[in-house]
């Protein structure tokens, strides 16, 4: 444990920044549930409600807290800035910024079992309410909630169940309460269920629309409150008839020699809207910013189909600007107007132009790669949005730097390695990476054909310039059979390899990450070792679990740090 604590303090930064998040919604809690557990001002309040009025003011304050959290990890053009322009921002930092979408995740789980809480915490205050309103036993609760009839005053009611005939179900459906409440109720399962893994992958379309069913969520949410369905004793009636002074004497309220009155009560002010409206502004702001940056002409240069249906577009866009590993959002109105899906730029930034690799993984890109290949008919419109930043940014601050693509994951990769090759062909001596081990993990042969040409032109550079050494490049076959292992095997002697026709020879399985470990640690005994990860959760989860394990305890050793592109 002192080795992860000393070693991965940034993972010990994010898991503190999780508590400090978690410590606010527990102190949120807490103070609200005390407020409204002992105030005066809602005496009367539990006397009808008991407990469960504090329980759902309580989730309801925490609700509000997530709810003002929530849109902030997908305000990407934010992100962006924080990660690249802010001189605060450094490395640790920044790498926090990565985390955007699992934060964003746990923000929902809370939301979550905040709403389970505050729908349950409701389901006993009505059911308080019914019980008071036909109790008909003399007691205070059921003077309380008689208090309008007997009043004659339509704003000194505390029940809001009015008569005897009242039901709970007609207050559900006529109350603004009551009707914004399920109906962002319905749409957080929507979104919910919609955004499951399976559903995500699977159906990507389901989770993309339903998924802005938030914009009903924010709105619900913010005229919620209105209406004042839970209410409290008024400050003059409070220093009128205080309960602590009248409420034993409730029976002798209509006397007229009593120095006690029905109480007065009002509703609480609507709160929700104060806690969204400076986020929901801020996305507004970002949503105006990528849509005026979205309709910017792009004009598609270059298309090229590569082995195992994946689509190269190269484009060019007035003003655009990039870095390595960045990732841009893709729009083709013929297809959809609405849908807009994100991938990683190959190109480096020192090229003229910027690119993407598509592969058919879904309805969308199949019906997009599709269209292209339909020539020599008009080329599709295509509208872009970005770029933005990821970790990846990172990977030229390291002395050393680890990468790991799995298939179409490489993307990233080929962005950082065109970029080594443009600064090595430049003698740029402001480069600090010293060394680059690229691992690239694939199902199929046809794969290897996308960079191929990438890769032969860096080995010709390294050559060139004596630097064999700088980039050590292992690629693996995940898919084979008998068949091609052994064509393989027969022609091992040979000075290229037979699959891919590169000096590199393919391997067959998976990498051998210890070995693979072991072998980086030994060889850079003092470095800073980045190491980025463009591929399923299950390797990422491996490979953060080596960098734990071979990081040195003495921080003036090696050090592996872990990094993993999410977008």
């Amino acid at each position: 444990m002192g080795n992860w604590v000393v070693n991965h303090w940034f993972s010990v930064l994010f898991l503190l920044s999780d508590a400090t998040w978690l410590g606010l919604n527990i102190f949120l809690f807490v103070h609200a549930f005390q407020s409204y557990e002992k105030a005066d001002k809602y005496y009367y309040t539990r006397e009808v409600l008991g407990s469960a009025l504090a329980w759902a003011r309580a989730s309801a304050r925490c609700l509000n807290f997530n709810s003002m959290l929530i849109l902030l990890p997908v305000c990407r053009n934010l992100l962006s800035f924080l990660r690249g322009t802010c001189s605060f921002c450094r490395r640790t930092l920044r790498k926090q910024l990565g985390h955007n979408l699992t934060f964003h995740k746990l923000v929902a789980y809370m939301i979550c079992l905040l709403t389970v809480i505050h729908i349950i915490a409701h389901l006993f205050n009505f059911e308080h309410y019914n019980r008071s309103r036909q109790a008909r036993d003399g007691s205070l609760a059921f003077v309380l909630s008689t208090l309008s009839h007997k009043e004659k005053r339509e704003d000194s009611w505390l029940n809001p169940l009015q008569s005897p005939n009242m039901t709970v179900e007609y207050v559900t459906f006529t109350s603004i309460a009551g009707l914004t409440g399920l109906i962002i109720t319905v749409a957080l399962v929507l979104m919910v269920t919609s955004a499951m893994e399976f559903i995500r992958r699977s159906y990507f379309e389901v989770f993309w629309y339903t998924h802005h069913i938030f914009i009903i969520y924010i709105i619900g949410l913010g005229i919620h409150g209105i209406g004042g369905l839970v209410r409290g004793q008024t400050e003059e009636s409070l220093n009128e008839s205080h309960p602590h002074r009248c409420a034993e004497s409730f029976k002798h309220w209509d006397d007229q020699e009593s120095h006690c009155k029905h109480p007065q009560f009002e509703g609480l002010p609507a709160e929700s809207w104060k806690w969204i409206l400076a986020p929901g502004v801020l996305y507004i702001f970002e949503r105006i910013l990528r849509f005026y940056r979205s309709q910017q002409k792009v004009v598609i240069t270059k298309v090229v189909m590569h082995p195992s249906k994946v689509l190269e577009l190269q484009m060019n866009k007035r003003g655009f600007s990039m870095e390595v590993g960045q990732y841009i959002f893709v729009n083709c109105p013929s297809i959809s107007y609405l849908e807009w899906h994100p991938f990683t730029l190959t190109s480096a930034p020192e090229e003229d132009f910027f690119s993407i690799h598509i592969r058919a993984a879904g309805d969308w890109t199949e019906n997009l790669i599709r269209v292209f290949e339909q020539q020599p008919s008009p080329i599709p419109r295509i509208e872009v949005d970005g770029p933005f930043g990821t970790v990846s940014e990172d990977v030229f601050q390291y002395e050393v730097a680890v990468l790991v693509g799995a298939g179409i994951g490489v993307t990233p990769f080929a962005s950082i390695l065109k970029s080594i090759w443009y600064k090595f062909r430049h003698a740029d001596h402001n480069l600090k990476t010293q060394t680059i081990y690229f691992y690239w993990i694939c199902r199929e042969t046809g794969a290897f054909a996308w960079f191929n040409n990438l890769l032969a032109s860096l080995e010709r550079e390294m050559e060139e310039l004596g630097k064999v050494d700088f980039l050590n490049y292992r690629l693996f076959l995940t898919g084979w059979d008998s068949n091609i292992a052994g064509h393989a095997t027969l022609n091992f002697d040979k000075a290229t390899d037979i699959l891919t026709g590169l000096k590199q020879k393919t391997s067959f399985g998976r990498p051998m990450w210890d070995n693979e470990f072991s072998t980086i640690a030994n060889a850079h005994p003092r470095s800073v070792v980045g190491v980025f990860l463009c591929g399923p959760q299950t390797l990422a989860k491996s490979l953060s679990k080596r960098c734990h394990q071979y990081s040195s305890l003495d921080p003036r050793k090696v050090q592996f740090y872990f990094n993993k592109e999410n977008f």
